[in-house]
């Protein structure tokens, strides 16, 4: 009889030693209740002791975990509706306040409760004055989600959560506005293409212009200096001629008048009227006045 009596007793211990110890994984907090009032909280991953059929073990996820937000719209200072939507990174900072804020409905409920901050503060921190679209999309942006990450971490301390980061996923504007904008931005990229053009054309303008100036300066110069150089030549020619005639005045008009007969009868059928005593024909006359060919003699 005592063998299944010890048995039993046997069993019944290792029923309340199972029931007595648990485990805390190191992922994760546990909270001991009993009836439903919180009695101790474990944090400290190992082993741990509990009132068997009388506490029950409720386990918190220790991690860092994520929230995506629905998207929302908003209303900037410029008027320019936008469609925001964001994410949260955060964690179950107090257990106790935890359990005690969002009961048994555990984690779905603290989020539902943590969308609803984040959705309030972007809203409020995007549509402050002095906030623009501009702003929004722009390198100040960092700042607005740390204000948005502020704020939420305060009223998220409530619920026992540690509000670890805020980040702006998307940035986007209505389909009802997106066809407006790209016509603005098309109008605003030909008027900046409209001005380069003009700029461009001022330039080549000013360029072509000075280029010309260049020109007429370069073709007078040079004219001067042909000038000059003609001039010179001029002088040089009449300063031989000068002396020539000096030396020998006979032999001067003698050539001089060949250049005349030279120039006068070019061509085949050049014809001259003149007087039979004319001295234009001096050179190519006899004293005796026979024209022929054994006639014509210098004088």
């Amino acid at each position: 009889m005592r063998g299944p009596i010890l048995l039993g007793i046997l069993i019944g211990a290792l029923i309340v030693i199972s029931g007595s110890i648990f485990i805390v994984d190191e992922r994760e907090k546990a909270l001991v209740l009993q009836f439903g009032q919180i009695k101790s909280v474990k944090e400290d991953p190992g082993l741990a002791l509990k009132i068997p059929f009388i506490q029950n073990v409720v386990r918190y996820d220790d991690r860092i975990l994520s929230l995506d937000t629905d998207p929302i719209e908003l209303t900037p200072s410029d008027d320019r509706r936008l469609i925001v939507d964001a994410f949260a990174r955060y964690r179950i900072a107090d257990v106790v306040q935890f359990r005690r804020a969002v009961g048994t409905g555990g984690i779905p409920t603290a989020e539902s409760s943590l969308a609803g901050i984040l959705s309030r503060e972007t809203r409020a921190v995007l549509g402050s004055e002095g906030v623009t679209s501009n702003t929004i999309l722009s390198e100040d942006r960092a700042e607005l989600m740390t204000r948005i990450r502020d704020t939420s971490r305060t009223l998220a301390r409530a619920l026992g959560l540690e509000v670890i980061d805020v980040r702006l996923k998307q940035t986007a504007l209505p389909e009802q506005n997106l066809a407006a904008t790209f016509d603005r931005m098309r109008a605003e990229r030909v008027r900046e293409a409209t001005d380069e053009r003009a700029r461009g054309q001022e330039a080549a303008q000013r360029v072509q212009a000075q280029a010309d100036r260049t020109v007429v300066e370069l073709v007078s110069d040079a004219r001067r200096e042909a000038e000059i150089v003609r001039g010179e030549a001029d002088a040089r020619r009449n300063a031989i001629f000068a002396d020539a005639f000096g030396r020998d005045p006979e032999f001067f008009e003698f050539y001089r008048s060949l250049n005349a007969y030279r120039l006068a009868l070019q061509g085949e059928n050049s014809t001259l009227v003149l007087s039979p005593d004319s001295e234009f024909f001096s050179y190519l006359r006899s004293d005796t006045g026979d024209f022929s060919d054994e006639g014509w003699t210098r004088r």
